[in-house]
């Protein structure tokens, strides 16, 4: 197999799908290279383009939802700016999923108990919020059916023919694999700052000092340099009151706990209550995706298939879309040969742990590859009920260890600034919860992940 980057390993991707050549080139040269439409199980399109959207002008109702459109935006950041704006706590905002901030991004949000008047009125720079119904329950992932991406792939040192031909054998390879491994992507821990799954360890494991000391204080030789001094200074002499006056204003979360720790150097606990519950989730839930992302690697690399189960492998059910429902079994090896029909005919798919508290491992022999992983980690399912930070606890679940790539087209055209290379536009769409650059990783195959954008 291929050598993935070395960057892609520390988040647990060890493998390539695909064994074909790459086109390299870089991504999010602009934010409008990258544009993700989120898309609900009703038929729901957000779009970026905000005369798509008809806007509420009045009405009432439990919650407002709105389609909020950013371009460059952190997810949390953009409900944390909104809820200013309309004067609620943050927590009265709800998502359906998480979009990139390196994008231009369309995405469903909830508002409970705010005025269509008042949602009218909120003005950000490069964010809209639009409103358009009404519904009884806020919105969450439950509602979510999947993404639609645009995504342009420009400085590509190929001609459009060998372009052309690297692109169509990988999406061969791809269509008789049947999609590709679904991996969390890069974004999910972060390439600036591949930590967040760093973070999470610790927390699941109690060490909340060592969690706040990589989240605070470890450096990144990616990072602006301001900002990778301050950390260094914190690190060399814990005085978080006098470094605080060093961390640059953007680093919005590491100073909200700063300040708490300025005052009470001990209470790492209470330092990491300061940012927002769904951050503190988040970096639990990185490091279930990393280990997720190694029990899939090592599956493949056992050479074991992820279309085909073996005794002891979960499967779940799909839907007619072919979205995965809450009907899981356990292979057996009396059932395996009806669960591969089943698999065959998209109506079945293996599905790996995402390790919690209420969800173990497989049997078998993905069973043995994934408890090989956690005795390295030193980790174990219980540890995911947080006694400390019980709103962090992850009760875990299944996740396809292969994701579809939908209506899928690509296009290529001669570089309008450099006419020696080519520009590349890639469209499809992937059912929640799957990263498109999990999939432009496969056309690709990028050394250098900062330098190819991802």
């Amino acid at each position: 197999m291929e050598k993935v980057p070395e960057l892609e390993a520390v988040f647990g991707i060890e493998v390539y799908a695909s064994q074909g050549l790459g086109i390299g080139g870089k991504i999010r040269t602009f934010p409008e290279d990258f544009v993700v439409e989120e898309m609900l199980v009703d038929g729901s399109k957000a779009s970026v383009n905000p005369s798509d959207m008809k806007a509420l002008s009045s009405g009432h109702g439990r919650y407002v939802v709105c389609v909020l459109i950013k371009k460059g935006w952190d997810t949390f950041a953009a409900i944390r700016a909104i809820a200013k704006k309309v004067d609620v706590d943050p927590e009265r905002i709800s998502i359906a999923g998480i979009k990139d901030a390196r994008a231009l991004t369309a995405q469903h949000i909830s508002l409970g108990g705010v005025s269509i008047e008042r949602i009218l009125r909120v003005h950000l720079e490069d964010a809209s919020v639009i409103p358009t119904c009404f519904l009884s329950d806020k919105i969450s992932s439950k509602v979510l059916f999947g993404n639609r991406f645009d995504i342009t792939v420009r400085s590509v040192n190929y001609s459009a023919d060998v372009v052309r031909q690297r692109i169509e054998e990988t999406w061969n390879m791809l269509k008789v694999l049947g999609g590709v491994p679904n991996f969390f992507g890069h974004q999910r821990f972060g390439t600036i700052r591949p930590f967040t799954h760093r973070v999470g360890r610790c927390i699941v494991k109690g060490e909340f000092e060592e969690a706040a000391l990589i989240f605070l204080s470890e450096p990144s030789v990616h990072e602006h340099r301001r900002s990778a001094r301050a950390r260094e200074r914190l690190r060399e002499t814990r005085d978080y009151r006098d470094c605080l006056r060093f961390f640059p204003r953007r680093l919005v979360y590491e100073r909200l706990m700063m300040v708490h720790l300025s005052r009470y150097s001990n209470d790492f606990l209470g330092a990491f209550r300061r940012i927002p519950r769904n951050l503190r989730a988040f970096f639990v839930q990185a490091y279930q995706s990393f280990l997720f992302n190694r029990f899939l690697s090592e599956r493949m690399k056992h050479g074991m298939s992820l279309t085909e189960a073996y005794p002891g492998d979960y499967v779940v059910s799909l839907n007619e879309k072919g979205s995965p429902t809450n009907s899981i079994r356990k292979t057996v090896p009396d059932e395996a040969s009806a669960i591969n029909e089943a698999i065959s005919k998209k109506e079945m798919a293996v599905a790996l742990p995402l390790i919690g508290y209420n969800q173990d491992i497989s049997g078998g022999a993905q069973g043995q590859i994934e408890t090989n992983i956690l005795e390295e980690e030193g980790a174990k399912a219980e540890n995911f009920r947080l006694k400390k930070m019980p709103e962090a606890s992850a009760e875990g679940g299944l996740r396809n260890a292969l994701s579809s790539i939908l209506d899928f087209s690509f296009s290529v055209d001669e570089d309008k600034v450099d006419q020696n290379s080519q520009t590349i536009k890639f469209r499809f769409m992937l059912h929640k919860g799957s990263y498109a650059t999990v999939v432009l990783r496969e056309f690709m195959k990028s050394a250098d992940l900062i330098e190819a954008g991802f």
